[in-house]
């Protein structure tokens, strides 16, 4: 069935998903974009395009998807070249949209069918025309980085970067959170820029995920000429004491309907920490 009664967009059955074994604080994937019949030039370097005279095909996959973020990318990188990487990124997620163009939850073609969830679509689908405006940013310096990564010196051919990852997990000021090992509390801490020019403020909103406290403090930040950024700490408890799985929320900070900046949340309440229960 083709047309606009058929419900889009969707999260294609191939499509990556998460969790991020490596890095379990590192929610993944990021975004979704379009990548399913994509209309695309043909390599020339396939033997059997270039005889034929192909220059353009249909095709499917991550190859499709990332050009149109890459063209996203591109524009926000125009209209805001102080933006660095990671601030594009922020815009990028925090603006995504989670439902389809009726209104209801976007789907994830799997087996069964089912709600999609940020491991299948991390932020959700991508939105050119929110991301140029989002409010706020949550910014990424690159020590912040070399720290995650234990890289005191920098990158290089004799780096001192150490094959362990950061003992903080959590501390990478990522437009997502992610916890894989709740036993009982853990507090979280995330910063955001104003890019707007504007005075505002901000009012938390949070779905917390199923079988876990949610708390933000403080849940209102004032932004103005002498303090666009802010920074806020997120508390997260377990209810019951469970080797469960992960569930799902978000955290969203809105101005009165002006921006509204959102980013998903994935917990997971444990008694032991099991690397079967991660996958």
């Amino acid at each position: 069935m083709v047309g606009s009664q058929v419900p889009a967009p969707r999260v294609a059955y191939f499509s990556s998903r998460g969790p991020s074994h490596m890095y379990p604080g590192v929610l993944k994937p990021d975004i979704a974009a379009p990548g399913v019949n994509i209309l695309a030039a043909a390599a020339q370097s396939d033997v059997t395009a270039k005889s034929s005279g192909i220059m353009y095909k249909f095709d499917s996959g991550t190859s499709m998807a990332y050009p149109h973020v890459s063209g996203i990318v591109a524009l926000l990188k125009s209209l805001h070249p102080d933006w660095s990487p990671a601030a594009i990124k922020s815009a990028l997620v925090t603006t995504a949209s989670v439902v389809d163009g009726y209104g209801l939850p976007i789907l994830a073609e799997s087996t069964p069918r089912k709600i999609a969830d940020p491991f299948d679509y991390g932020g959700g689908q991508v939105n050119p025309e929110r991301a140029v405006d989002p409010g706020l940013v949550y910014d990424i310096q690159p020590y912040d980085y070399l720290n995650f990564f234990y890289c005191s010196n920098g990158l290089g051919e004799e780096d001192d970067c150490s094959t362990a990852m950061s003992t903080d997990l959590y501390g990478l000021n990522l437009p997502s959170i992610s916890i894989h090992d709740l036993k009982t509390s853990i507090t979280v801490s995330r910063t955001v820029t104003n890019v707007v020019p504007v005075k505002s403020v901000y009012k938390a909103s949070f779905e917390a995920p199923p079988g876990v406290n949610m708390m933000v403090n403080p849940d209102t930040l004032e932004f103005d000429e002498s303090a666009n950024t802010h920074t806020f700490k997120i508390t997260f408890t377990a209810i019951h004491s469970i080797q469960g799985d992960f569930t799902f929320g978000s955290l969203t900070w809105s101005d009165n309907g002006a921006h509204t900046v959102r980013i998903p949340v994935a917990v997971r309440i444990i008694i032991e920490d099991l690397y079967a229960d991660v996958s």
